[in-house]
């Protein structure tokens, strides 16, 4: 492996302070109001400074949207491995709640990700993977369980054609689209959830947040046609 130069690690450097700042931002300000001329000031930079590590303000929130997709996805990704192989339920809830905490956490991030979009941004094709990381882990999880109890068929099963061929091309266990139809269902049910615990409509309505989203993941996964494993 090549050193990298001191020039090299001074730009890595500056970057992480810029991508820092613009997250602190996204918690302070919502992802609308993000601008380069404000995280240079919070990084002591003249914007035409900010300019050279990010070239518009789309690039930078295009880098943001990577980050922490990324990030969000490792997350998951590494609860659902500690949860056991057989226990697809336990599988199901770890990734889950490993979302919903990563996201309450987050509020700023999960703002950008899951919230109104940016006027003006469309985010670009190099998003996509990052962005499918969560649906495609639940996606697996129930195409593995499906000789648990696989679910009738409705007639929503023709409408995600598309999103059953993405599963298909990584080589995983073929879901029915059924099984895709209610995975989407449950991937919307799921942000939906975190989304009205963050920015209050759950206020008043339940008193426990944390279980009320268990319970309704529990459900989801019901319908995707994961049980909990039998007890021995």
């Amino acid at each position: 492996m090549t050193a990298r130069t001191a020039r090299e690690r001074a730009r890595e450097s500056i970057t992480r302070e810029i991508l820092d700042a613009a997250r602190a931002r996204l918690a302070a300000d919502g992802p609308a109001a993000l601008s380069l001329r404000a995280v240079a000031r919070d990084v002591g930079m003249v914007s035409s400074a900010v300019y050279r590590y990010f070239p518009s303000r789309d690039a930078l929130l295009t880098r943001l949207l990577v980050e922490c997709y990324d990030e969000l996805g490792d997350v998951v990704e590494h609860a659902e491995t500690e949860a056991p192989r057989a226990d697809h339920a336990a599988r199901w809830l770890a990734t889950c709640r490993a979302a919903r905490q990563w996201c309450v956490t987050h509020p700023g991030e999960f703002a950008l990700l899951y919230g109104t979009p940016v006027p003006g941004y469309a985010a670009p094709q190099d998003t996509i993977e990052p962005a499918i990381r969560v649906v495609l882990l639940l996606a697996r999880i129930a195409a593995e369980a499906q000789g648990e109890a696989a679910p009738v068929v409705s007639e929503v099963a023709p409408l995600v054609a598309g999103a059953r061929d993405v599963v298909v091309q990584r080589g995983w266990p073929e879901p029915p689209p059924e099984v895709v139809a209610r995975v989407l269902m449950a991937w919307t049910g799921l942000f939906g959830t975190v989304s009205f615990e963050l920015f209050g409509h759950l206020n008043n309505a339940v008193s426990d947040p944390a279980d009320w989203f268990d319970a309704v993941v529990a459900r989801l996964g019901a319908d995707a046609g994961i049980r909990p494993a039998a007890t021995p």
